[in-house]
């Protein structure tokens, strides 16, 4: 309940690869609801200049509050807690990513799995936000999925597979004792490259194909095709659904809206 108190006292900024959009509670006549406004992004232009453009006419940031989140769709690696240094961060994300090299590096504990999730932030959009607001939290825009599969994993006997769609990429990762045993994202804009990572990494680590279970999330591509086709070789494959798994919430969740920020505003971060 802690991590929803704060999300409800802040705007939400999640900026994706092109993408942007704002979201922030509302609780009119004591109804509680999200309000949720998608940015159209120009292309050619940087994600910065567009932000800038976007307070000049975003009904939600012109009335924003001084507290924001900034929520990053971006890559990511993850550095085991005891391994994990704020000197030595910088040189490991620009290593593992040489295109950040420019770019700031934040960094979230993940205290659940045990590890620092390092991602970067471009130094211009920072700058555009830090210049409009005085209270800035900045997240990797995974982190509530992590929270949220990682729980499910736990229910039931059988192993699991999750694979969680976002911005054209697929994100494969499983658990185990409270760490992740595999995560790697892969370029999956077509259905076809989707099934190929999903079962490679299924016959990596070894899973049944009758008692374990494939767990998908997130905008999956051609979904229909790509649910029958899976199941051709997987018998346990499902759908993941945050708004079905938390029935009780009297949060009304707006169409569109990405999963991440579907599953940061149902159970927070």
């Amino acid at each position: 309940m802690q991590a929803r108190s704060k999300t409800k006292h802040r705007l939400t900024l999640r900026i994706g690869r092109g993408t942007m959009a704002f979201a922030m509670y509302s609780n009119d006549e004591g109804q509680q609801s999200i309000l949720y406004e998608p940015y159209v992004v120009k292309s050619g232009v940087s994600i910065a200049a567009n932000l800038r453009e976007a307070f000049k006419t975003s009904d939600l940031l012109l009335q924003a509050p001084p507290r924001v989140r900034l929520m990053l769709d971006t890559d990511v690696l993850f550095v085991p807690v005891d391994l994990f240094s704020e000197q030595t961060m910088d040189d490991m994300l620009h290593h593992a990513f040489p295109e950040t090299e420019q770019d700031a590096v934040c960094y979230n504990v993940v205290p659940d799995l045990n590890c620092v999730a390092l991602f970067a932030v471009n130094r211009d959009l920072r700058l555009v936000v830090d210049d409009h607001f005085s209270d800035v939290q900045v997240i990797a825009a995974a982190s509530p999925v992590w929270r949220h599969l990682h729980q499910r994993s736990y229910t039931g006997a059988s192993r699991k597979l999750f694979g969680y769609f976002h911005e054209r990429r697929l994100d494969i990762f499983s658990f185990q004792q409270n760490r992740f045993k595999f995560f790697n994202s892969y370029e999956a804009g077509r259905s076809h490259d989707a099934i190929y990572f999903l079962l490679y990494v299924w016959k990596q680590l070894q899973l049944n194909a009758v008692d374990d279970g494939l767990h998908l999330a997130g905008n999956m591509p051609e979904q229909e095709w790509l649910l029958t086709e899976l199941r051709r070789y997987l018998q346990r494959v499902f759908t993941v659904n945050p708004q079905a798994d938390f029935q009780q919430s009297a949060v009304r969740l707006p169409n569109g809206m990405p999963y991440d920020l579907q599953t940061l505003f149902l159970i927070g971060r």
